[in-house]
């Protein structure tokens, strides 16, 4: 017991005397993660951009004595910045002042919302500064603060070797003159983490870039060294070879969940695209066994995964050979015209049937709520023009022009007023690979939206409006699946019903493609109000590159585009994390989240009574 008193005391004073932060000063991100957003878009930075806690990350620089007896100073958090996401330490306590630390969260994401330019890290964080004290000089004051309070704590060159001097001098005049270029020449050891500055992606190697490899640390022994080969060793593959197949034997399919557990030649017969995105060794770390053939033909450098595709006598109908479409490239800022393609589709297996029974007590009640709102014929008498006489007034004229009292402009005709709603509502319903996923023991999503067609499209058959179906899913920006499920001139009937109840789970999700060539179908529609009404289950996502802001950024679009043609386009949606992007994409009050995924039949009609 004693030992342990001894071993807890001298743990917990020689942790303290380690580690150089102030715990009373301590700000956590999630403390200033709302103050953090709004400061970030003030300052023009992306709207789509998420706020992330930032990971550890392993620190090479040379640590003192007493860190190495302790232990500790391994581990830091860098602040960095992707296409997706802006990066901050969990939080911050390296200041002993609370209102320093939060200004150095505010000075990051500042840094953040200026663009990186070319150059190594050091000169993207020079470029950043002085483009931020530009912009904004405001800051100027609150800089000055913190870079006096990083250089307090920064090694003194006079204790460090000659070469670990020169580089600490270097970062030293960087940081004081953002304006005087400065050469970097990384010595043994790389310097000490500069927390005021973004720091490159943490497989980046640049900030590593000594002339020599780092010493192993002090504190790591042979036999952990040894366990890490271990375990190094346990990453190499089982291989084989093999006769080369002689192509006769076919590709067997599967579902994309089973990709742990594939294995096969990975010379693949198939149609493919450019995607900037590949990573062929990630591809080749989820194949457990490698088996590999010779022979004299040449294959392409890339590997490219699309697997599960039906043959196409098995798939769906293709109805031609596919309308171009654009897509936004945010990066470029450029509609790259014909870029992609939809393929419009309509079931293979679609039979005529009947509204389905277990439908029919919430069908008939929907059905009379909404025959409240469909119009009516009447007649409207007294009227200087029309289809037959108003015979009271008729009377009325007969018996003045007796009595001499002749009205020149009394109205004896009257006209029946049948007047309709002047709407044109396309709903575009979501049928990717996700809507596969179950909600209950007996239902997945895609019957919960099979189920919300039924019940949309009995409520709407009795308004008189004009409305559309259609699904979609995609395989790559060539292949854009437009399912035509019912035109506006088709009546809805049992062979409708019939598409409706063939709608399966396809594959991606490429929204932004789908919008566009909806935005059109609705654009030829004569009507003065039109509604675009989107069901979807996720972000967008596709096989080549059609990620994150990516997707995103061009979804966006598609829906600017929509509304510029008159277009009022409603997101309903399942996604609990739809928060995050729809309100970016459509504004916080042109979309829906159904929190209970069986409740969606019903609000759908609802929610269409309520916009219109």
């Amino acid at each position: 017991m004693l030992e342990e008193w001894i071993g807890e005391k001298w743990h917990g004073f020689i942790t303290k005397h380690a580690e150089y932060d102030f715990p009373d000063a301590r700000v956590e991100l999630h403390d200033v993660r709302k103050m953090a957003g709004v400061f970030f878009r003030s300052l023009g930075g992306d709207a789509a951009l998420r706020i992330e806690s930032a990971t550890d990350s392993e620190v090479h620089s040379k640590r003192t004595i007493i860190q190495q007896i302790a232990g500790t100073g391994k581990k830091i958090q860098y602040a960095r910045r992707d296409e997706e996401t802006l990066k901050l330490p969990e939080s911050i306590s390296m200041f002993p002042s609370r209102q320093l630390n939060t200004d150095l969260y505010l000075w990051l994401i500042a840094l953040s919302a200026v663009p990186v330019t070319e150059g190594n890290w050091i000169q993207r964080n020079q470029h950043r500064t002085r483009q931020t004290l530009k912009r904004w000089p405001g800051l100027t004051f609150k800089y000055d603060q913190i870079l006096a309070a990083h250089l307090e704590q920064r090694p003194n060159p006079e204790d460090l070797s000659d070469e670990e001097a020169a580089q600490e001098v270097a970062i030293r005049e960087a940081l004081s003159a953002p304006d005087k270029e400065v050469t970097l020449e990384y010595a043994r050891r790389p310097p000490k983490p500069v927390t005021i500055w973004l720091h490159p992606a943490p497989d980046t190697q640049e900030v590593l870039n000594f002339r020599n490899p780092p010493e192993p640390d002090d504190s790591e022994s042979d036999s952990e060294q040894e366990s890490k080969n271990a375990e190094e060793q346990k990453k190499r593959k089982k291989g084989e070879r093999t006769e080369m197949p002689d192509g006769s034997s076919g590709l067997m399919s599967f579902r994309l969940e089973s990709l742990w557990s594939w294995a096969e030649f990975s010379k693949l017969d198939r149609t493919s695209t450019e995607d900037d995105d590949d990573d062929v060794a990630s591809t080749f770390e989820d194949m457990d066994h490698i088996t590999m053939a010779q022979d004299n033909k040449t294959i392409a450098s890339k590997i490219k995964a699309d697997l599960d595709l039906p043959a196409s006598e098995f798939d769906d109908i293709t109805l031609g050979e596919g309308i171009p479409v654009d897509e936004w490239d945010y990066k470029s800022r450029i509609l790259q015209r014909d870029h992609c393609r939809i393929i419009p589709m309509i079931s293979r297996d679609a039979e005529p049937m009947a509204l389905p029974g277990r439908l029919y007590q919430q069908a008939h009640k929907i059905r009379r709520q909404f025959e409240m709102i469909r119009p009516h014929r009447h007649w409207m008498n007294r009227q200087y023009d029309g289809t037959e006489l108003d015979l009271e007034n008729y009377v009325n004229l007969l018996a003045d022009r007796k009595n001499r009292q002749i009205s020149m402009e009394m109205p004896v005709y009257r006209e029946l007023n049948n007047k309709t709603r002047d709407m044109s509502c396309l709903l575009l319903a979501d049928l990717s690979l996700s809507t596969d996923a179950h909600v209950s023991n007996t239902s997945r999503v895609i019957d919960v939206i099979r189920d919300s067609l039924f019940l949309f499209s009995e409520a709407l058959s009795v308004t008189g409006d004009r409305f559309a179906l259609h699904g979609f899913s995609s395989r790559n920006r060539n292949h854009v699946r437009f399912y035509d499920i019912k035109k506006f001139d088709d009546d809805y009937n049992d062979r409708i019903r019939g598409y409706i109840d063939a709608v399966k789970p396809g594959y991606y999700t490429r929204i932004g493609s789908a919008i566009r060539h909806a935005t059109t179908l609705l654009k030829k529609q004569q009507t003065t109000q039109k509604l675009l009404l989107i069901l979807t289950d996720g972000k967008p996502n596709d096989l080549d590159k059609y990620e994150g802001i990516y997707g995103i950024e061009d979804t966006r679009q598609s829906i600017i585009e929509a509304e510029k043609e008159g277009i009022r386009p409603f997101c309903i949606t399942i996604d609990e994390k739809a928060g995050d992007y729809l309100p970016y994409l459509f504004g916080k009050n042109a979309y829906i989240l159904v929190k209970k995924v069986k409740d969606l039949p019903i609000k759908l009609p609802m929610l269409y009574l309520h916009l219109t």
